[in-house]
């Protein structure tokens, strides 16, 4: 593709849903978080940046009540959408313990629940989404091994897909997180979108060596001599991003710049809903900041498909021989866990019994 795609057109074209799910692939991938860490090593981004996100659920509380109460109602209807640590059990297996995480290195975040912390040191054998992270050089050979999924191979460049005022803003948007545009350039739309849909504090701590939440219950865990044991590879983490069509990718970095700094609060309100265990309450929350339009229900339904369902099957098909062990820590992303099918519903109908943990 070589013709200039105008802002206007793509935003004809294109409803806010579209940052909905970017945002929720973000929080999903570990592939887009240590993307994201490996640009963030770089000197240039090595400034400090304070967090400056506010709850958007606060706002809306108080600003439209009815608002609100939908969302929270939605929320309240989402199977096993309220907790991020778990139970498992089995008779005549020794318990395990399943925990959402988030992929981001907030201190918050990186502080475990006491009971999640205990469960952690106990266990014999740790599973997390992939074990890769673990080696930086295992995790780059990863990215670069197929490099058609993540890298323009036919001598397009991003310049080529936006207008001139999307690319003077979206390099703008990536010199302020030190990362310049030709570093980038060559690289698939998503994997641009995920430098620049997280807060400059996270891109900070990143260069700084701050590990995110799987990175550090891995490391821990290797520490402490335990087995650690992967779900997913990055490259099939990478083909469920790259199985959607560029036209999607392009719309979602669009609309990721014409956020700008209300990222900040989208990520806060979310890193909120996550600490309250209120994983339930997160994709009614992004509906209310994104517009809707039901002409983009395919796309929709294809991104649930392929990045969130497919790969909650594949997690608890991989888990379940290991969960047969016992005494498991097992940590995945907390948007995997809710919902029919999620990955707790998904292990229950393998035969565990999974209960939430106060």
């Amino acid at each position: 593709m070589t013709t200039s795609i105008s802002r206007r057109a793509f935003f004809l074209a294109a409803p806010g849903n579209l940052l909905l799910w970017l945002i929720v692939a973000f929080h999903m991938l570990l592939v887009a978080a240590l993307f994201v860490a490996l640009l963030a090593a770089r000197p240039a981004a090595a400034g400090e940046a304070a967090c400056t996100g506010r709850n958007l659920m606060v706002d809306l509380q108080q600003s439209d009540p009815a608002r609100y109460a939908e969302a929270v109602k939605e929320a309240e209807a989402t199977p096993n959408g309220k907790g991020i640590f778990w139970k498992i059990e089995k008779p005549g297996l020794a318990p395990s313990w399943l925990l959402g995480s988030m992929h981001v290195t907030d201190p918050r975040v990186l502080a475990l629940p006491p009971r999640a912390q205990a469960a952690h040191d106990a266990a014999n054998t740790i599973i997390i989404e992939s074990d890769e992270i673990l080696d930086e050089r295992k995790a780059t050979a990863a990215l670069l091994a197929r490099p058609e999924l993540t890298m323009f191979t036919d001598g397009t460049t991003i310049d080529k897909l936006l207008s001139a005022e999307d690319y003077k803003r979206l390099e703008a948007g990536l010199k302020q997180r030190g990362i310049p545009l030709s570093a980038v350039s060559r690289m698939r739309p998503w994997m641009i979108s995920s430098a620049v849909a997280l807060p400059a504090c996270e891109l900070a701590r990143k260069a700084r060596g701050v590990q995110f939440l799987d990175q550090k219950i891995a490391t821990d865990a290797v520490a402490e001599g335990k087995e650690v044991k992967g779900l997913e590879t990055l490259a099939e983490q990478i083909q469920t991003m790259a199985d959607l069509p560029v036209e999607f990718h392009m719309k979602s970095l669009i609309e990721t710049l014409e956020l700008g700094a209300k990222m900040n609060d989208v990520v806060e309100t979310m890193t909120d809903l996550y600490l309250s265990g209120h994983i339930g309450m997160t994709m009614p929350m992004l509906k209310t900041v994104t517009a809707s339009n039901e002409e983009q229900a395919g796309d929709y339904a294809a991104f649930e498909q392929r990045v969130i369902l497919d790969r909650n099957k594949v997690m608890a098909e991989r888990a379940a021989p290991i969960l047969d062990g016992g005494n498991v820590f097992m940590a995945v992303g907390a948007l995997h866990l809710p919902g029919q099918g999620g990955v707790i519903e998904l292990l229950r109908k393998q035969g565990f019994t999974v209960t939430a943990v106060n």
